[in-house]
């Protein structure tokens, strides 16, 4: 199936009470893992890549192998650009046919987030691309952008109301108590202020840093308005432990034989987090 945007699918979703998830991937393996589980589950699934993977495979080579991928499937699949840091990789990720685009300028004052944003939707307006922006600052390491503890920063739901207003994004990724990479303790959600956040915004509203995260509360996070759940850190997790495995026989030494292993590990990380989204059984 041809790349579709992420604004029907994130839309139907909210109507029917679940959640699309939104995996990182960095290579062919996992490419090929994310749509092929996908697949058997007849989830529609978000495929995601960072500004660091970007730069390391390039924008075109990764849609052109989720393109290729996709095409054995008939589920919905979508190509979005994780955490995009400015205006020329959003344009760069919009020209090599990515179908969902983020910008993230949580880092920035209010007002210039507000209008950095206001740049990226009037850009990607021109091809009909939803955007994705960030409001507060979500916890972890993401790329080379590190937020800790006493720099995060909760989305206050007065000015989400605002920044949505004046932006025109489809998809709101917000701060709630979540954070990018592995967790040191159990998060603690804001299940009330999220539930504010829903009474005052029409975006779409989008978990960041969901790895690690118990299923309860991403169930909860969910059933309270969250549409699309991003996975990255465990797949990556996933990946190498597979690989580990693997070249603990030191004659193993083909390529195929250990990514192997990692994308098999991947693809059960994948059907799990498919199950905890309820995302299974939509298409």
């Amino acid at each position: 199936m041809s790349l579709v945007t992420s604004r029907e699918m994130l839309e139907s979703a909210r109507r029917e009470g679940y959640a699309v998830p939104a995996f990182n991937v960095e290579n062919m393996e996992m490419i090929q893992a994310v749509l092929a589980t996908a697949a058997e589950l007849y989830s529609p699934v978000i495929l995601q890549t960072t500004p660091s993977t970007l730069k390391y495979a390039g924008a075109d080579l990764m849609k052109v192998m989720v393109t290729e991928v996709a095409q054995a499937y008939s589920i919905p699949v979508t190509l979005h650009l994780d955490h995009g840091n400015s205006i020329d990789l959003v344009i760069k990720a919009l020209r090599a046919g990515f179908t969902s685009i983020m910008i993230d300028g949580s880092p920035l004052p209010f007002s210039e987030n507000i209008a950095l944003t206001q740049k990226v939707v009037q850009i990607a307006k021109v091809v009909d691309i939803p955007v994705e922006a960030e409001l507060g600052k979500v916890g972890g390491k993401e790329d080379n952008v590190e937020v800790n503890d006493e720099e995060a920063v909760y989305t206050d739901p007065l000015k989400a109301k605002e920044f949505v207003a004046s932006t025109g994004i489809h998809s709101l990724a917000i701060a709630i108590g979540t954070a990018h990479g592995f967790y040191k303790g159990e998060p603690k959600l804001d299940f009330s202020r999220l539930e504010k956040i829903r009474n005052e915004v029409e975006a779409c509203l989008v978990l960041h840093g969901a790895s690690g995260v118990p299923d309860a509360a991403v169930q909860k996070a969910i059933k309270l308005g969250i549409c699309k759940v991003n996975f990255a850190t465990e797949l990556r997790a996933a990946m190498t432990r597979g690989v580990r495995e693997a070249l603990k026989d030191e004659h193993t030494f083909d390529p195929k034989v250990y990514l192997s292993l990692g994308k098999k590990a991947v693809q059960e990380i994948v059907k799990k987090k498919i199950l905890l989204c309820g995302s299974d059984h939509r298409v």
